[in-house]
């Protein structure tokens, strides 16, 4: 279902989109999901365990930015992790053990869908070694206009970059304090159902949505087995839960990785939005919001 060249493409560049990863009736139904979920957050007034809120927002006029663990919060998000495409894509990527580490949803929506600074997943949750991916599942058709997830490729060979801010960690890359070249950068687009998978390490972000129309991402972090966390562990027998496919293993395999530690904690604790609001040197504009 991917190829022996996607493969050797997504080694050397460090990302591979993939077309018709899941089908129009699961789509459907996911954005039925979204839409009741967007609904409940009226009078939500301020960030939970489920929303992640728009700077627009109001309890009147809900603006939802993110939704945190979607896989806990609603089967249907559960049930893409079984799709044959993304599991055929996983053993080849990534090996014959998989676990899940976490997903979430950006809602991105139109003419107000806030941006993500530069950024490696990696300086988020360092591992005993980097074979760990994230998944960008499309949920609307992705085009340059709508805020697409863009790419620095073959970045997750090199360094982990400076996540800090004023001696704390803040989820972001002062984009003048370092020797790339954002001009290179490469839009992942596709149709719906398509779905994007980068590696751990790779520089990447995300253009605020001023368009008109929608760009939901759904994304799933996945690891091999054998990679464990250095931040965040929990229980044995929760982290075995999320095993996808495979078996588990309390022998975790070291590699020589360049790692950083997202210590001292974030100011702002919470979404990769709430830590980036202490960023002091943002390379993404920011349009005010439509009303």
């Amino acid at each position: 279902m991917i190829s022996a060249e996607q493969v050797a493409f997504y080694r050397e560049q460090g990302y591979v989109v993939v077309d018709d990863v899941i089908g129009p009736e699961l789509l459907a139904r996911m954005q039925r999901v979204i839409d009741e979920l967007t609904d409940k957050a009226r009078g939500v007034t301020e960030h939970n365990d489920v929303y992640d809120l728009e700077p627009t927002h109001t309890p009147s006029n809900p603006r939802v930015r993110r939704i945190k663990k979607p896989h806990l919060v609603d089967a249907v998000f559960r049930e893409a992790l079984k799709s044959p495409v993304l599991v055929d894509v996983l053993r080849k990527l990534i090996g014959p053990d998989v676990r899940l580490h976490g997903s979430k949803l950006n809602v991105k929506a139109p003419r107000y869908g806030s941006p993500v600074e530069w950024h490696q997943d990696w300086a988020f949750y360092p591992h005993t070694n980097d074979d760990i991916l994230a998944i960008g599942l499309m949920l609307d058709d992705v085009a340059p206009e709508n805020g697409p997830m863009l790419v620095l490729p073959g970045t997750h060979k090199g360094p982990t970059y400076d996540h800090h801010s004023e001696g704390r960690f803040c989820g972001a890359m002062d984009p003048t304090a370092c020797d790339l070249d954002f001009s290179k950068a490469v839009a992942c687009t596709g149709r719906a159902g398509s779905a994007s998978f980068h590696h751990v390490r790779l520089v990447h972000g995300s253009a605020q949505n001023t368009s008109d129309r929608p760009r939901q991402l759904l994304l799933y972090e996945c690891a091999a087995a054998d990679a464990w966390p250095l931040v965040n562990f929990t229980t044995l027998e929760e982290f075995d839960s999320r095993m996808m496919f495979g078996s588990p293993t309390i022998q975790p395999r070291v590699t020589d990785v360049p790692i950083r530690m997202p210590l001292p904690p974030a100011l702002n604790q919470g979404s990769i939005y709430e830590n980036q609001s202490a960023v002091r040197s943002r390379y993404f504009e920011v349009k005010a919001a439509a009303t």
